[in-house]
């Protein structure tokens, strides 16, 4: 019992320390600091009833400051250790940055163990929840909202991938993360898994999180995080724009579950109509939804240098670049924890059949009783993904 205790009055001594740690890094930067005191006033006192959001990182609120602006605030979960790291992330990561396509920080709060982001309110929620949920909007997605929104969230990560310095890699591009605003101009939010890339470098080894499905393969089994990560998410953040469906519904038929694969089997038959969303009717530019089908097809291939830049995804949805001329490979989808683990078992027993090899080669070649021999051992980390 005394040993439990020690280690639980260790934790929480650490995780004290953490927190005074990042309190202190608070200073470097220019945003806004809220008492709590004000923001439990304008949301009146965290009512329920002002609740717009919940998830693993906590709850939103809706409220209204004393000069009468709406907000959006953020409420971390006390209990959260990577809670708190995903706040000080979120804070650093856009509490400098502006586009109309980000979402705006106001301020933050912190006191005793409170980690409140505060965020410009958007009257119209998400697109997981207005296009793609199963509950009824009143919002008319037609042909042009969903252009315009499909190139909002491509000039936002344009902007986080090519001119903010360092660049800035999202890691949680899906639906539930696109707010839309009273006008229906999306913008990208949560920054809480996001991650700066170094100048020159290729790539970042990290912890994995984000959403199955929107996922980029070799995110999702190496740990390896590129801007050409968020490309694959947009993808698939595309055709479900355009079908008007989620990627994955395991609601309907087996061989239909995944919008990904579905297009592209589509895509083979040269018929990439059928995927468009039927609700559009008649109403819309063929022509050009199965373009912006094309791009999402381009943004989803297994091989990552393939994937065009943000930048030039803008171009493409723009019809400044040629879609038509570009090769499309084969998209490469992971659909269920199962089928990562399948994936990483493969690759950790590819490195060992090889170092099984090498190590046969080298005990045939040098067989002798005074022979030392080497044991050679190859694994792979598997790492669980957070389904945010």
């Amino acid at each position: 019992m005394g040993c439990c205790c020690s280690i639980f009055c260790h934790k929480r001594r650490a995780f004290r320390q953490e927190s005074l740690k990042h309190n202190e890094d608070l200073g470097n930067t220019d945003t806004t600091r809220y008492t709590y005191k004000e923001l439990a006033k304008a949301t009146e006192n965290f009512n329920p009833s002002n609740k717009i959001g919940e998830g693993g990182f906590g709850s939103v609120y809706k409220g209204r400051l004393r000069n009468g602006k709406l907000i959006a605030v953020k409420v971390l979960s006390v209990e959260s250790r990577q809670g708190l790291k995903e706040f000080m992330n979120e804070l650093m990561a856009i509490s400098n940055i502006s586009h109309g396509n980000l979402v705006s920080l106001y301020g933050y709060c912190v006191e005793g163990n409170q980690r409140i982001l505060v965020y410009n309110y958007l009257e119209n929620n998400s697109l997981a929840q207005t296009l793609l949920g199963s509950g009824r909007s009143n919002i008319q997605f037609d042909w042009r909202t969903r252009v315009n929104i499909c190139l909002g969230i491509a000039r936002g990560l344009a902007y986080l991938h090519d001119v903010v310095n360092p660049h800035i890699v999202h890691r949680d591009i899906k639906a539930s993360n696109i707010l839309l605003d009273k006008d229906l101009t999306p913008k990208i939010s949560d920054f809480g898994l996001a991650k700066l890339l170094p100048p020159n470098a290729s790539h970042i080894s990290t912890r994995v999180a984000g959403t199955l499905g929107y996922l980029a393969p070799e995110y999702a089994i190496r740990g390896q995080v590129t801007r050409k990560s968020d490309v694959y998410s947009f993808g698939v953040l595309l055709l479900e724009i355009v079908s008007g469906r989620s990627n994955t519904s395991t609601r309907l038929s087996y061989q239909d579950q995944i919008l990904l694969e579905k297009t592209w089997m589509y895509y083979e038959q040269g018929d990439l109509q059928k995927i468009i969303d039927s609700s559009l009717g008649n109403d819309f530019d063929v022509a050009q939804a199965c373009r912006f089908l094309k791009v999402g097809l381009l943004c989803t291939q297994d091989v990552t240098k393939h994937r065009p830049t943000m930048s030039t995804v803008v171009g493409m949805l723009t019809g400044i670049k040629d879609v038509d001329s570009e090769k499309i490979s084969k998209p490469a989808t992971i659909s269920d924890f199962m089928d990562l683990k399948i994936r990483s078992m493969r690759k950790e027993n590819e490195i060992a059949f090889a170092s099984s090899s090498t190590l046969l080669s080298s005990i045939m070649a040098h067989s002798s009783p005074s022979s030392s021999q080497e044991t050679t051992q190859a694994s792979i980390t598997f790492t669980t993904i957070s389904d945010r």
